[in-house]
């Protein structure tokens, strides 16, 4: 089970070319609060896998969002190399000295300036527009906070609420200025969302990959492919009922086994990561 769990913690590292250390500078702060609820989160590398996925399958069910993320990006040719950069911003803005993570989305932004098409409805897009970054923040959030709710321990309400809050210094930097800050208004921003979010091949295609990637070695792909289901069994309604979804959440008795992983993840020693790094950084303050 270790093998297994530092195999996801892997897809969650700096990709070649970007190391960091997170140690680094002595005692300069994150965006997000060192004793808040997502430095506990993201901790936790089958946590950020599931919740990572329920992300993305909110992400792509968004038509806008969808066009967005499948056109201009390198999942379809590399998802591995995907994962780990997205993983890795994720890290940052969480774990990260403040300075550097702001220089780091400052860079996203910029790259986004030239993400903008039509989605095959007509519909004009741009992935810097604040609707837009509004629901993929959103939905983010979401995504790891019940990952972590339904199998690594629970999170109260106020907890789940509270981990929309201290997003919030992230979410703005990224422009999305109307991001949920609060457990309430992201069921809000869902319901307002809802009658827009349609199924589509592509979110059998990103399942399909998903469970078949290379992501971990071929012996663990069961076991990818367990976590893939966990995150379909967490997707809110009205994604979870869409025809490329249904059915294909967990399966009787596997989520006592993703309750496993996930907790024994909290307890195992998992290396040197970035949360381990950033408390050092910390406490050297």
């Amino acid at each position: 089970m270790l093998s297994a769990l530092r195999q996801v913690r892997e897809l969650l590292q700096p990709p070649p070319g970007m190391a960091f250390d997170f140690s680094q500078p002595p005692g300069e702060p994150a965006l997000a609060p060192a004793d808040g609820v997502l430095w506990r989160v993201f901790a936790n590398p089958v946590v950020l896998f599931i919740g990572g996925v329920a992300a993305v399958l909110l992400e792509l069910a968004e038509p806008s969002v969808r066009s967005g993320v499948w056109d201009h990006s390198g999942f379809q040719r590399d998802p591995t190399l995907r994962l780990r950069r997205t993983g890795f911003a994720a890290m940052m803005t969480v774990y990260g000295p403040r300075s550097k993570a702001e220089q780091l989305i400052a860079r996203v932004v910029r790259m986004h300036e030239h993400v903008q098409g039509t989605t095959p409805g007509g519909l004009a897009y741009r992935a810097n527009d604040p609707r837009l970054l509004d629901w993929v923040h959103a939905t983010a959030t979401f995504g790891f906070t019940q990952a972590y709710h339904r199998y690594a321990g629970g999170l109260s309400a106020q907890e789940r609420s509270q981990a929309f809050a201290e997003s919030g210094a992230s979410a703005g930097l990224y422009g999305a200025t109307g991001a949920p800050r609060s457990w309430a208004a992201w069921e809000a921003l869902l319901a307002a969302t809802a009658p827009n979010l349609e199924g589509s091949q592509i979110l059998d295609d990103f399942l399909r990959i998903m469970a078949k990637a290379a992501l971990l070695p071929a012996p663990m792909r069961p076991l990818q492919a367990l976590l893939v289901r966990a995150a379909v069994d967490i997707a809110p309604e009205p994604v979870r009922s869409l025809p490329q979804l249904r059915g294909r959440g967990l399966r009787p008795g596997e989520a006592a086994l993703v309750r496993l992983l996930a907790r024994t993840a909290m307890l195992l020693p998992l290396g040197d990561t970035p949360p381990l790094q950033a408390a050092r950084r910390m406490a050297a303050s």
